[in-house]
């Protein structure tokens, strides 16, 4: 560990207690919540009009045309993707980018994949969700002090973003962060969210942070900057070898319901 960030133990390890936990602060008014939205509502808007990356572009236009078989009725979005949830939330998610056939098919942040059929499952069961699944837009999804976005907007070949690519997107994550008023704590789905949250957190900061990826690992950032969690990411890849369990999940999102000192996480 470096630069400031100081772990705080992993959940099946040595646990901080809870008067380690900054989740005391200064109250919101109403026309700062309404700024906010204001802010968040122009973010979307730059976001989807985004046509920066001309790699990205083509593949998630090219994957638009050529459909799954599965979806060959379906309208896709094939436009970068916003975040979603709770904009008084505590809690930001944070996962890599939109799935090709998932986000960028539905036009919304794990929707419609089967990470998306994971993480919503246990979200659900923690109380961070008012139902198990996320299908499509309009399927009536609300999120309780959660909030949910993507390091990369738009969908990578072969799910790896370039350096380029990533290092340009931060911005987007940056003002989101910044946007978010009761931002506490991050939780950082897979590395790539991890290493992306340590950045937009160093350029914040104005200075370097470190911090070393776990699953289950908390670490205090320094200053006002929001406490990450790591978390390996609820793709197929790791819930399909065990890598990731619904089990060693919940528990995870379980101890952050609690670090947020909230009985459930909707309010």
């Amino acid at each position: 560990m470096g630069g400031g960030a100081a772990a705080r133990g992993e959940i099946n390890g040595v646990n901080a207690g809870k008067d380690a936990t900054r989740v005391s602060q200064a109250p919101i008014s109403r026309a700062q919540i309404t700024q906010a939205e204001v802010r968040l509502q122009d973010l979307h808007r730059r976001i989807i009009a985004c046509r920066h990356c001309s790699r990205l572009v083509e593949f998630r236009e090219k994957i638009g045309e050529q459909k799954r078989a599965s979806y060959s009725e379906w309208d896709y979005w094939a436009k970068p993707i916003t975040g979603f949830g709770d904009l008084e939330a505590q809690l930001l998610i944070v996962g890599l980018a939109p799935a090709a056939h998932g986000g960028n098919r539905t036009g919304r942040v794990f929707s419609g994949d089967a990470s998306a059929t994971f993480l919503m499952a246990c979200l659900y069961e923690a109380g961070f969700a008012n139902q198990p699944n996320s299908d499509h837009r309009e399927d009536g999804l609300e999120l309780f002090n959660a909030y949910l976005t993507a390091a990369v907007r738009c969908v990578p070949p072969g799910d790896k973003p370039t350096v380029e690519e990533k290092r340009d997107c931060l911005p987007f994550f940056v003002e989101e962060m910044e946007i978010l008023p009761r931002l506490t704590t991050v939780l950082a789905l897979g590395h790539i969210a991890f290493q992306a949250c340590l950045k937009a957190m160093s350029q914040r900061a104005g200075t370097t942070v470190r911090a070393k990826f776990g699953h289950g690992v908390w670490h205090e950032m320094p200053g006002d900057l929001p406490t990450l969690v790591g978390s390996y990411h609820p793709s197929p890849r790791n819930t399909n070898t065990g890598r990731l369990t619904k089990e060693s999940f919940l528990e995870v999102l379980l101890k952050l319901r609690d670090e947020l000192s909230l009985g459930r996480a909707g309010r």
